[in-house]
């Protein structure tokens, strides 16, 4: 959440681009929490690249790759629970525009090509 709306004024994501000013940001430990799993997937692929410089077993290096993937999908359903938990659950009493602008952000997470 960078704080820079994505959309243009007028889109039908124009108000996740006024949400996203406006985000909650996660505690400090979990911001931390979340670095310090960042830092460790970086030494990861860092491990990778030497790995395939050095041509390693092809199955050693899909393993490495595997555990990478699962180490950011935790990142990204820690980061997707609290965009759940504080951003998504804010717009309850919001108007029905809002509720749907935001239900189409958290369903093109899941869709959203590349």
């Amino acid at each position: 959440m960078s704080g820079h709306p994505r959309h243009p004024p007028g889109d039908r994501h124009a108000v996740h681009a006024v949400h996203a000013v406006h985000a909650v940001h996660a505690s400090e430990a979990r911001r931390e929490a979340n670095l310090v799993r960042l830092r460790r997937i970086e030494g990861q692929v860092r491990g990778l690249q030497k790995m395939i410089e050095e041509d390693r077993w092809c199955a050693d290096v899909v393993a490495q790759i595997t555990s990478v993937q699962e180490a950011l999908r935790g990142v990204a359903k820690e980061l997707l629970r609290h965009h759940l938990e504080h951003c998504v659950a804010s717009t309850a009493t919001s108007s029905a525009e809002a509720r749907a602008a935001v239900l189409d952000e958290v369903v093109d997470v899941f869709y959203r090509k590349g």
